[in-house]
């Protein structure tokens, strides 16, 4: 006895594409400018993909003007379609901009004098090719400008005006204390003096260096003496940020930089260092707003770390973490305003709490 194979399962037929969608479809905007500046030749339609309606357009000078006002209005209506069926694309995103511009023009009166310079050619009057054009020329003019205008105005509206950060109390304190002064930018390679900003105390240094061997930063006074601080001393590359004046014995005026390949430093004033982070890799300077908590620290790198805190208070040791290598712990942190350095060579985070 046979046994008759199953019935195939019954698959649903394929749900043909909305007529709306499209891949590639043609922009109300561009749609609607072409119609509004160069409609009465028949442009819009060409730009659409209807060329026969397009070229009887521009035979017609748009239909003696009245073609040309239809379908001006059944784009801004949002009726006007592609050759495929499909609606213009940005519609509703920019109908009303459309809609200002065009309402004004009719006000002025240049879509008028374009249309009825084209009407009196077409019927042998005395309004030549030229007015014609000289018409559109003006009708371009102001449309641009008050596309221009609409569109700044929607942005505006669309984007709020984003207000300056105002400056927080630590780094109105670091700039008042070490001296403001305009940030500093070189580059170079080898061993250089860079002279540090007239009048300043401190700041911080951003640097970089790409060579293989020693790679040294130290601070001078204006005796070319130490002033006991060594920003930086490492091997090989480096990319760090680090604070001079803070443990200075004597007033900086330099910088005495030993290196072997390419270098460069960015010298800002104190105030300019970032808030607090909770975590980051190498050398760093923050400013902290808050008020006395516990601090818990961690490290990964293999050498030292070193986590210090500035404040105006006199009696503050300021050395809040001094280990070798691999660091877990939570020590005090003082209430700011405070300039908080960080020495480090591997991954390092911050949680106050």
């Amino acid at each position: 006895m046979s046994v008759s194979p199953p019935p195939a399962p019954y698959m649903a037929p394929p749900v043909p594409a909305a007529a709306d969608a499209s891949d590639d479809g043609k922009s109300f905007l561009v749609t609607w400018l072409l119609s509004l500046l160069v409609g009465i030749f028949g442009v819009d339609r060409f730009y659409l993909g209807k060329v026969g309606t397009g070229l009887l357009k521009l035979f017609t000078f748009g239909g003696l003007g009245i073609w040309y006002l239809v379908d001006l209005i059944l784009i801004l209506a949002g009726a006007m379609r592609d050759k495929a069926g499909h609606r213009l694309d940005g519609y509703d995103k920019t109908k009303l901009i459309a809609w200002i511009v065009t309402g004004a023009l009719v006000l002025v009166g240049g879509i008028s004098g374009a249309v009825n310079g084209a009407s009196g050619e077409a019927s042998g009057g005395g309004t030549s090719r030229a007015g014609v054009v000289d018409g559109l020329e003006k009708t371009a003019d102001v449309a641009e400008e008050l596309v221009d205008g609409a569109l700044e105005d929607a942005a505006a509206e669309e984007t709020p005006a984003v207000e300056e950060p105002a400056e927080s109390a630590s780094a109105s304190w670091a700039n008042s204390t070490w001296g403001e002064f305009a940030p500093i930018q070189q580059s170079g390679a080898g061993d250089t003096i860079i002279d540090l900003p007239a009048g300043a105390t401190g700041g911080v240094v951003v640097a970089t260096h790409n060579g293989s061997s020693n790679f040294a930063v130290s601070v001078l006074d204006a005796n070319n003496g130490s002033t006991g601080e060594l920003l930086v001393n490492t091997i090989g590359a480096y990319s760090g940020t680090t604070a001079w004046g803070i443990s200075a014995l004597g007033d900086g005026v330099k910088l005495q930089v030993t290196a072997d390949g390419d270098w460069t430093f960015d010298i800002r004033p104190m105030g300019s260092a970032p808030a607090l982070a909770a975590e980051g890799v190498g050398d760093a300077v923050f400013v902290y707003d808050g008020d006395a908590a516990s601090l818990t620290a961690a490290h990964t790198g293999s050498s030292n770390f070193v986590v210090m805190q500035e404040n105006s208070d006199v009696f503050n040791l300021g050395l809040l973490v001094n280990e070798i290598g691999t660091y877990s712990g939570t020590v005090p942190l003082s209430g700011g305003p405070s300039v908080v350095t960080i020495r480090a060579d591997g991954n390092w985070s911050l949680a106050v709490g």
